[in-house]
Formats: structure tokens, C-alpha cells, sequence
């Protein structure tokens, strides 16, 4: 066991949804416990307002954040790698451990549309906290 921080990198196309309100609920309920990236094959020019809006009613601001170019860099230096339907932009590493989280794309969707993605997002990012900060048993 190390002291350092698990790190995890959310990567989607366009960097402007789904990736950044799993970014967003990870940094908020994993409370600085974990590392957060997030990054896109082909970034937007800006988050999605509806992202914005979604994770705004649940208390989480992710205004500041801009989308991201996916880097070599940014999956050599974490953890876990969760994909969101980036495809084969997506290098990969051995030893790193990859889950492909099948969402829909809140991209042109109004928020009635978004809240079940973004709800899903944040069942998914609290069974993710417990994989990675739960002790594992002897």
C-alpha cells in the first residue's frame, strides 16, 4: 500500500458532458481523496450549459473547467481509466485499469434529457469511490 492519492481520468469526446460531471461528482463526494482528470479526443470549445445547469442542481459547480486534449500523459500518470465512448481514441496502457462506462451523449439534449445521465454518472462515481477507497480485506 502506498499513501498516494488513486487517480482517475474520465475521457469522452468532446470533454464537454459526461466526463466532466463524473469529474465533477468525483472531486466533490470524493471530498480530495482521489485525483481528478478529465480530458476529450476531440474537446469542445466549452462545457455543455446543460451539463452545467444538471450538475448545478445537485450543488456542484463545474463552470471553471474547460475541455481538455487527451494526452499520452494524462493516462500514463493515472490510475483508472473510465471511457465514455471515445473508442479507439483512447491509448492504453498495461497495468492501468480501463472501464467503458456506456452512457448516452447529453450533447444537444435538454435537461429533462440529462438529469438520468447525469444521475447514473453519480451512482456510478460512488461505487468507483468505494473500489478505490475501501480497505481490501486481509
Amino acid at each position: 500500500m502506498t499513501d498516494q492519492k488513486p487517480s482517475v481520468l474520465f475521457v469522452c469526446v468532446h470533454n464537454a458532458g459526461r466526463s466532466q460531471m463524473a469529474a465533477g461528482y468525483l472531486r466533490h463526494l470524493a471530498a480530495g481523496r482521489v485525483e481528478v482528470r478529465s480530458a476529450g479526443s476531440m474537446p469542445a470549445d466549452q462545457i455543455n450549459p446543460v451539463a452545467v445547469e444538471a450538475m448545478a442542481e445537485e450543488g456542484i459547480d463545474i463552470t471553471a473547467e474547460q475541455p481538455k486534449i487527451l494526452t499520452t500523459e494524462a493516462v500514463q500518470d493515472s490510475d483508472v481509466v473510465i471511457t465514455m465512448g471515445c473508442g479507439d481514441a483512447c491509448p492504453f496502457f498495461p497495468g492501468k485499469r480501463y472501464e467503458d462506462w456506456k452512457l448516452d451523449d447529453p450533447a444537444g439534449q435538454g435537461i429533462d434529457a440529462v438529469r438520468p445521465i447525469r444521475d447514473d454518472i453519480k451512482t456510478r462515481i460512488q461505487t468507483l469511490i468505494d473500489s478505490l477507497l475501501t480497505p481490501a480485506a486481509p
